[in-house]
């Protein structure tokens, strides 16, 4: 699941929401979440987290955590 899928049932301010708990900017979480942006091997790892697996660092980064097969 990408991380655009992961809030499309999510309310408003969901988004927000995780910015804040990462300690980045909402233009920066809107970044990530569209591709524009690549997240830091910390931020993929705290995303994870936060969905509970079910946006998996390897899919925010390929590079770094390789592939899904």
């Amino acid at each position: 699941m990408t991380l655009e899928e992961f809030f499309e049932d999510k309310p408003r301010g969901s988004k927000i929401a995780l910015a804040r708990h990462l300690r980045i900017t909402k233009q920066w979480m809107a970044a990530i979440i569209t591709g524009r942006g690549l997240a830091s091997a910390e931020v993929c790892a705290a995303i994870e987290r936060y969905t509970r697996g079910r946006v998996l660092r390897a899919t925010l980064r390929p590079d770094l955590f390789g592939e899904l097969k």
